[in-house]
């Protein structure tokens, strides 16, 4: 018991002794400075001086645009362009979602295939769709036979719906006689003009060639897509002058006319025209007869 006794005072004399920490003048050894102080007046000091050191630099990165620094902070800003990147995202992927849709219906205009059933299906589920489930509304009886009246007229009618206008005036491909003309009832969305073999064929205006390579049906083709979304085609080519991703002017020689491919007769140009998805009428906008 007299050990413990002894032991505990002496600890504690170890930290309140006292010590005098003097500042002395090399050359004239004249004191300038003293100061009284123990170890537990150090350890205090250092204590609370760690303290206010960590205090001050909470205050200061979060009272200031460092938090933004730190690993894992989540600001409002961050939040509010993730939220934007989000939408953009969305936008993006309709946006490729409709010209993967746009370019599998050119292809198959391309291979003769167009199913106008499809087609129509498509152009609805690119449509936008709005819930009216919750909404109490009524429409007469003459309405009602009008909307079904129009429904029934435009259902067989799609690639007749389109505006007939083009922004811009159209070189002449070819010349010579037409042997087909544009009919939508036979699903003939293009015109046939009978030329000599090996005849000059020509883009009907500046654009860039999207298609330029050989179908089994219809031979050699190219397809132009020209300013304001205007698509024309030219089929049953002997040879082609241009390739895929090349810019043509308007009047530029892009293919020699003949005779190839498996639905044609004898040589001649099968051209169509479409704009917005939609088929015109080619000799609504070229004169292709003298």
């Amino acid at each position: 018991m007299s050990n413990k006794k002894n032991i505990k005072p002496s600890y504690w004399k170890k930290w309140l002794a006292t010590y005098r920490f003097v500042i002395f003048n090399d050359e004239t050894f004249e004191e300038r400075f003293s100061y009284k102080l123990n170890r537990l007046n150090v350890f205090l000091a250092i204590s609370i001086s760690a303290v206010l050191l960590i205090a001050a630099t909470f205050l200061v990165i979060s009272q200031t645009a460092l938090k933004e620094y730190i690993p894992g902070y989540d600001s409002s800003e961050l939040r509010r362009q993730a939220i934007r990147n989000n939408d953009r995202l969305d936008s993006l992927q309709q946006a490729l979602l409709r010209n993967q849709r746009y370019i599998t219906s050119v292809n198959k205009v391309l291979r003769g295939d167009l199913n106008l059933q499809e087609l129509e299906t498509q152009i609805q589920q690119d449509s936008i769709s709005i819930d009216t489930s919750y909404v109490a509304f009524s429409t007469s009886k003459a309405d009602s036979l009008l909307r079904a009246d129009v429904a029934q007229d435009d259902k067989y009618n799609v690639l007749e719906s389109a505006t007939q206008t083009v922004p811009f005036v159209l070189f002449p491909p070819v010349t010579g006689t037409i042997s087909q003309g544009y009919d939508t009832r036979a699903e003939h969305y293009a015109v046939d003009v009978v030329v000599p073999r090996n005849s000059p064929v020509k883009a009907v205006a500046e654009g860039n060639v999207i298609f330029a390579g050989w179908t089994t049906e219809t031979g050699y083709v190219i397809v132009i897509n020209h300013p304001f979304n205007i698509i024309s085609v030219y089929k049953h080519n002997a040879s082609l002058n241009v390739s895929q991703g090349e810019a043509v002017e308007t009047g530029q020689v892009i293919a020699i006319a003949g005779n190839s491919g498996t639905m044609t007769t004898g040589p001649h140009l099968h051209f169509e025209l479409w704009s917005d998805g939609y088929a015109l009428n080619p000799t609504e906008f070229i004169e292709f007869e003298k």
